[in-house]
């Protein structure tokens, strides 16, 4: 039986020929991303579009044009704001959903769920980067834990900015897992901090891409941003810190322990991880996958679960996940 093919019209208003440019892109490659995304047609003349397709997709398309000419009046747009906006429409079971604001939101309830960084505003993208963030902002202590590419270390490091630019923090302390659990860096070239670096280079990356590489490399020369391996926090307390666990299925139980147990007063914590990613040797027990099991029921401690449907990457992100959870073990090891 053949789908009921429908078509939504669309007049942008201001006309205004530099947005429409923009929100096409060059040689409309913007409106063929949308066409392939959702498997509808669109076709335009002027500032008037034409969306073509199942009754579905057809709505999110026309929602999806109807935002990004928003987008035109402040931003040059390229392909992530594009995939950015399409995915927003994914985001719950793998099924097209309105990619606008739920009925009755406020512009103070959207505000909630965006942070505005030095280089740029960071938007929680679908319902369970809005639990997340809220839980960061909530809670002592949160938890992220999925696949790849949902978000969950850069909207943590946004959070950790927020917390030190609002005064809440005094300092951000980024900590992850070196090379395995067993974090042996002797081999390694150079001192500790060169031997480190590369295994945190994903939370430098969402550092830089918020407020800049020079004011991060000043904030950590005052020893206000500190990056730290695992194995190094062992008999610290952090008081009025951001600490962000990265990588946390790569911990021991122990070594979970001992981080959790350095959180001091006027602090907050992170721990993102994803528990079909586990590095540590057969037979040794990831300390996030412990912690999940012991920690459900504490009071003050929340945990977010990520599933591929939330990946804010590129579309072949998203597939090439649900491919490895397909196959049954997801490339984890016990």
């Amino acid at each position: 039986m053949n789908t009921v093919q429908v078509s939504q019209d669309i007049v942008l208003e201001p006309v205004d020929n530099n947005r429409l440019a923009n929100l096409c892109g060059q040689f409309d490659e913007h409106l063929r991303q949308i066409e392939r995304r959702l498997n509808v047609d669109i076709s335009s003349r002027g500032n008037r579009f034409r969306v073509s397709g199942n009754p579905g997709a057809t709505q999110i398309g026309r929602d999806v044009i109807l935002s990004l000419f928003q987008l035109t009046s402040t931003e040059r747009l390229d392909r992530e704001h594009v995939h950015m906006c399409l995915q927003e429409s994914v985001m719950k079971d793998g099924e097209f959903a309105d990619a606008q604001p739920e009925p009755g939101s406020t512009d103070e309830e959207n505000d909630r769920f965006e942070i505005q960084t030095r280089r740029k505003l960071v938007r929680a993208r679908g319902a369970n980067q809005r639990s997340y963030l809220a839980n960061i902002r909530a809670n002592d202590l949160a938890f992220g834990i999925g696949p790849a590419g949902t978000g969950k270390t850069y909207l943590a490091v946004a959070s950790a900015i927020d917390a030190l630019e609002t005064g809440q923090v005094r300092r951000i302390v980024l900590v992850r897992p070196a090379v395995e659990a067993g974090e042996r860096l002797g081999f390694l070239p150079g001192d500790m901090s060169q031997k480190v670096d590369p295994y945190l280079r994903p939370m430098y990356d969402a550092l830089y891409d918020m407020v800049g590489p020079e004011h991060v490399g000043r904030l950590i020369e005052r020893n206000v941003i500190e990056i730290a391996p695992l194995a190094f926090m062992r008999g610290r307390s952090l008081n009025e810190s951001f600490v962000i666990l990265d990588e946390a299925q790569n911990t021991s139980v122990a070594q979970m322990k001992m981080f959790l147990t350095r959180i001091g007063f006027g602090s907050h914590a992170v721990v993102t991880g994803d528990i079909t990613q586990i590095d540590l040797p057969p037979g040794q027990q990831s300390g996030l996958k412990h912690a999940v099991d012991i920690l459900g029921d504490v009071d003050g401690v929340l945990f977010t679960f990520f599933t591929p449907n939330d990946v804010v990457r590129h579309e072949l992100v998203q597939r090439i996940v649900e491919a490895y959870e397909s196959d049954g073990n997801g490339g984890s090891q016990e």
